[in-house]
């Protein structure tokens, strides 16, 4: 087979980002039956169709959509490797892409992610939010300079990587002022049977809690059950039921949610962990959200 030509693959990715040959052109600088027949040639390289016509409008075929993945990491790639070096010249802000776990609740995220937000900071930042999992293999593939997760890597994923303990934080259980102050008298008898909003089975949150629970012979009703810790929260504002959340960001919690504090517990421990390649990290933006979420996280 020829060798791949970078010039064309380029065309194919701004045509498929664009949406058309059209946009294309005005963004490539360069006339439409060139862009066309550009991606003909790496067609024929390739041996299989990019795009399939549907009216007026053009759609990636399925060996399209795979060659367009490969085109966003090699372009992506491409990027970072500029940024990278002009971030050693004078006045350049040093990239930092961090995948952030879908679990890592988003006020935890930004306790972690604070040490950035200074104005004079030398750091670019990129976050990118999936399953720990997913973001695992980005990150072996070099997308990401780390990953913040509320787990320890799995050991079922074939990824070589490192789990560095950021902190932790006991659990604490929230809700709408009135219904705090009835469920605080006989706190944590005063859960059982109570409404409340939990986490999905897949978390290591939701586990804990049910063996909790169970220890102590308490069965909250369980309305709802969400992926998502914000919009948990949101519903059990809303829906006047109770919700926990980590102890360390309460006052945060009350203000976000404008809730109340109905009891705590050390039995239940949320833990953070920044997950990377490195056995040692080395990236400055890195060091600074560790060292920081070290000393004062949950503090």
């Amino acid at each position: 087979m020829e060798r791949l030509n970078y010039h064309h693959l380029r065309y194919f990715w701004v045509t498929a980002r664009e949406g058309g040959v059209a946009r294309a052109s005005g963004k490539l600088h360069l006339s439409q039956p060139t862009i066309s027949a550009q991606i003909k040639r790496l067609e024929d390289v390739l041996g299989v169709k990019l795009f399939r016509r549907q009216g007026r409008s053009l759609t990636l075929t399925d060996a399209g959509r795979v060659v367009f993945q490969y085109a966003e990491e090699i372009f992506s790639a491409g990027r970072d490797l500029l940024d990278a070096i002009k971030a050693g010249q004078p006045g350049r802000a040093l990239p930092l892409t961090i995948g952030v776990s879908n679990a890592v609740p988003k006020l935890v995220a930004c306790r972690l992610l604070r040490p950035l937000m200074q104005p004079e900071s030398p750091i670019r930042l990129v976050c990118r939010e999936e399953n720990t999992e997913q973001l695992l293999t980005h990150l072996a593939t070099h997308s990401l300079d780390v990953v913040l997760a509320d787990t320890p890597a799995p050991p079922h994923v074939r990824v070589r990587v490192f789990n560095h303990v950021l902190g932790e934080s006991d659990t604490g259980f929230f809700a709408r002022s009135d219904v705090a102050a009835k469920l605080r008298r006989r706190f944590p008898r005063s859960l059982d049977g109570a409404p409340m909003v939990v986490p999905t089975l897949n978390t290591a949150l939701r586990r804990d809690l049910d063996e909790w629970f169970a220890a102590i012979g308490v069965r909250p009703n369980i309305v709802g059950e969400f992926e998502d810790p914000a919009l948990m929260k949101v519903y059990g504002t809303e829906s006047a039921t109770a919700f926990p959340a980590p102890l360390g960001i309460a006052d945060d919690v009350c203000r976000v949610y404008g809730v109340a504090l109905i009891g705590r517990t050390d039995a239940v421990k949320e833990r953070y962990y920044a997950i990377s390649v490195e056995r040692r990290l080395t990236h400055p933006g890195v060091l600074t959200i560790t060292s920081a979420a070290r000393d004062r996280l949950f503090k």
